[in-house]
């Protein structure tokens, strides 16, 4: 074998396994807009969460999400609000927002951006 080949197959072998640890620490520490070296965000749950207890349904569009990371910390704005349950999706970029009470949209709005996103319409469902 010449050694050029060698040398091209050791270059190959060596991209390969850093490619392969990156994905590794990436799958395990979030993605690269919520800080690669950050580790993957776990979703606030309400103490409550039986669906009569919270009447009043609310959908918005949320801005600004990248990852499923952004899903969770925009769902975990939402859930530290009193009286408020929520679950944001990715894949629609919209939460589902219920709430005991009538909804404070400006409250909700000042959540959402204090996470860096920004929400669309609150609708009633």
């Amino acid at each position: 074998m010449n050694p050029l080949s060698v040398s091209l197959a050791v270059f190959v072998a060596a991209l390969l396994i850093y490619a392969a640890a990156r994905a590794y620490r990436r799958s395990k520490r979030g993605s690269a807009c919520c800080g690669e070296r950050e580790a993957s965000l776990r979703r606030v749950k309400t103490a409550r969460r039986r669906r009569a207890d919270y009447p009043y349904v609310y959908e918005a569009e949320i801005h600004g999400m990248t990852c499923e990371n952004c899903a969770v910390r925009a769902e975990n704005a939402f859930n530290a609000l009193d009286g408020v349950w929520a679950s944001v999706r990715k894949d629609k970029n919209r939460a589902l927002i219920r709430t005991k009470q009538p909804a404070d949209e400006a409250s909700l709005r000042r959540a959402v951006h204090q996470a860096g996103y920004s929400a669309g319409e609150l609708k009633r469902r």
